[in-house]
């Protein structure tokens, strides 16, 4: 009987160590995202994407993630399974401590853009129908509109759905070997066929864009004594040879990472077409037009609210050569502007986020702007 009642009594503490063990996981758990829970979901106010980080979130080189992280104090770190698969793994997401603001590293380019907006969108651990999102990064900036360091928030983002011949075996009087599917020649006077592709024109709300530049067009944006140096490089490009300036103008989203004055030209044509002349293209970028498609899906099911996009991007470097010199050599030169641009980034982005914030009691319903 000891025996028996000895080995009853070990399988009941055995059974009861096992169950006091899952109830410390489930508390342990409960305790990290009890304030994340579908039933109390987080009322996001303000959504800050970026889309790369050079090493850690804080204390070293920083990317476009790392003084929105230091700055505004996103400090609390949120497991985000959905995001990029980054060198580091999932990279997680995080927030202040009232969980007001969200920071998100969506990964480059577009597949990670589009894929990582709408997994943040369809998290049931936040209330993002209020929030505000700033997509907020670094680009290649056109010369014959602005200059390294410049900042520009957009009215429209055009995408790169597109066909082409390599331009050693185009027409000879095609400016390049690109032109809109369900054309036959670059340039073609309307982009209105029915089997275009409509996902390359997204126009944001423009009154808040207005609103957001008319913020921060005053700003005194940094400037560094090299990048002063290297714009005197573009003779005939007065606007490249500009201290930093914030401006308004519209940026193009493209897998390809291009470069030189030939694509520059197809760029400006690309965004006047699609935009029926009333854009400019000021940035380019790869990740923008991907954003902005599952965007528009997440506020069609009532996740989020279109209209409260904005879309700031700063030139780090220009998008062709200067004068004299190769597409090449261009093209694999380190960033001249990466300091300036980050720093204009965050003071312009920083800028809009705050005035919208502080006004919260008239914000939350109410688009600035509007």
């Amino acid at each position: 009987m000891r025996t028996l009642t000895h080995r009853v009594f070990t399988t009941k503490a055995a059974t009861l160590l096992r169950a006091l063990c899952v109830l410390c996981v489930c508390l342990s758990l409960f305790g990290r995202t009890q304030a994340q829970t579908p039933e109390h979901p987080w009322h996001i106010r303000a959504v800050v994407i970026s889309t790369f980080e050079v090493g850690n979130d804080t204390g070293d080189i920083p990317g476009e993630y790392q003084f929105w992280v230091e700055r505004e104090h996103l400090d609390q770190i949120v497991d985000f399974p959905g995001g990029a698969d980054l060198p580091a793994g999932q990279h997680a997401l995080r927030t202040n401590k009232d969980h007001t603001i969200l920071g998100m590293l969506s990964g480059t380019t577009l597949t990670n853009a589009t894929a990582s907006m709408m997994a943040l969108g369809l998290d049931p651990r936040f209330d993002l129908t209020h929030a505000y999102f700033l997509i907020n990064g670094i680009a290649g900036v056109d010369p014959n509109v602005a200059s390294i360091g410049s900042a520009a928030w957009a009215h429209y983002v055009v995408g790169d759905v597109v066909r082409m011949i390599d331009p050693r075996e185009m027409p000879k009087d095609w400016p390049y070997g690109l032109f809109p599917t369900g054309s036959i020649r670059p340039n073609p006077p309307t982009t209105d066929a029915p089997s275009w592709h409509r996902s390359n024109l997204f126009t944001l709300n423009p009154k808040l864009v207005d609103w957001a530049y008319a913020q921060t067009k005053d700003l005194k944006l940094m400037d560094d004594p090299k990048v002063a140096t290297f714009r005197t490089r573009y003779t005939g490009y007065p606007n490249a040879q500009r201290p930093p300036f914030v401006l308004l103008g519209d940026t193009f989203a493209s897998d390809y990472y291009w470069h030189g004055a030939i694509m520059n030209k197809f760029a400006e044509d690309w965004v006047r077409l699609w935009t029926k002349g009333q854009g400019t293209f000021a940035m380019t970028e790869m990740e923008d037009s991907g954003f902005l498609l599952a965007a528009e899906r997440l506020s069609h099911m009532h996740r989020i609210d279109y209209d409260r996009i904005l879309d700031l991007r700063t030139g780090s470097n220009f998008s062709m050569p200067a004068p004299g010199h190769e597409p090449v050599e261009s093209l694999t030169a380190p960033y001249i502007g990466s300091k300036v641009s980050l720093e204009t980034a965050y003071l312009c982005g920083s800028t809009v986020l705050h005035k919208i914030l502080d006004n919260w009691s008239t914000t939350r319903d109410t688009i600035p702007g509007n």
